[in-house]
């Protein structure tokens, strides 16, 4: 007997799916605001990279291109996870989130790629002079807008569990990075006279960008390819049968996943062959909701078999 508490619609019928955890406009509602500040700071370093002649400006403003796509991306794909399980979807529609993670790993790697062209471009053909002061006041600014962003979605990645929205505080730290590392390149060129601490500058980001690009991918693919929950929250699924040892023997086929910001969890659960289904069901209700308790978005299932002396993994 299996326990579940979610069940897909058939065509013609409303949803039975249990409602979703976190409110899905909440996570869409950040991935808005991340497009919007992306455009701001699009037009910004455009302008002022092409006014004050910076290299390293004008790249993050072309960049802040590439990361409105993403940011595009991760708005669209966090509304079409917030959907309930339905006929076609019985799993949802969290595997979207991954997709959008793994295209913000490429935008941020070509965005690097380019970067890092006109940045050894510039070292080997040279260019116009740097105009330091108009370049200074749009990278402070860049800079607050970054850090606000990326402090805001990180928060709420974290409280809806959302891999597209982690990736895209992610994307705002690199933002944050390349803005720091502009104004010190910027810095130096205002010091120095010397326009080569620019380039420099532009090929440092490059460098950041590439191990950022590379963990959101790692990140992404995890998700694709169903690698199961982290050890400490399988830790917790087996804690919440603890309470329950001496009516339960043992447990074994723990198998856990992630699909967006829903947890899948099913086990078999080893019980006494004396056990009635109603006592054993009313268990596995109780553990049921512990789990989705502690590890909020679980859909868990527990699947009840009789003790026949097999070895399993004791509870206590």
């Amino acid at each position: 007997m299996t326990a579940r508490r979610s069940y897909p619609a058939r065509p013609g019928q409303g949803s039975h799916a249990v409602g979703w955890p976190f409110p899905g406009d909440v996570a869409a509602r950040a991935a808005a605001l991340s497009l919007a500040a992306n455009a701001f700071l699009l037009v910004l370093k455009i302008v002022v990279g092409i006014l004050s002649g910076s290299i390293a400006v004008l790249s993050d403003g072309l960049d802040s291109a590439e990361d409105m796509v993403a940011s595009g991306a991760a708005w669209l794909s966090v509304r079409i996870a917030a959907r309930p399980a339905d006929y076609d979807h019985p799993y949802g529609h969290g595997k979207v989130e991954g997709l959008s993670a793994a295209l913000e790993a490429g935008v941020i790697s070509a965005g690097g790629a380019f970067i890092g062209y006109m940045a050894v471009n510039r070292l080997l053909h040279g260019g116009q002079e740097v105009t330091v002061g108009l370049g200074l006041v749009a990278m402070v600014i860049a800079l607050v807008i970054n850090l606000g962003a990326a402090a805001y979605t990180r928060g709420t990645a974290r409280r809806t569990g959302s891999l597209a929205l982690a990736a895209e505080a992610r994307h705002w730290q690199v933002n944050l990075a390349q803005a720091s590392v502009v104004l010190l390149g910027l810095g130096l060129v205002s010091a120095t006279g010397q326009t080569l601490f620019d380039s420099l500058a532009a090929l440092a980001l490059v460098a950041f960008m590439g191990w950022s690009a590379f963990a959101i991918l790692r990140s992404a693919l995890n998700e694709i390819m169903d690698v199961r929950l982290p050890p400490a929250e399988e830790e917790i699924i087996r804690r919440s049968l603890l309470p329950y040892a001496e009516r339960v023997r043992g447990y074994h086929g723990l198998r856990s996943r992630r699909s967006g910001r829903q947890r899948y969890i099913d086990l078999h659960l080893v019980v006494s062959p004396q056990s009635t289904v109603e006592e054993v069901h009313h268990i596995c209700d109780r553990i049921e909701a512990e789990i989705r308790e502690k590890l909020p978005g679980s859909t868990v299932s527990i699947h009840m078999e009789p003790d026949d002396g097999r070895y399993v993994e004791p509870v206590a």
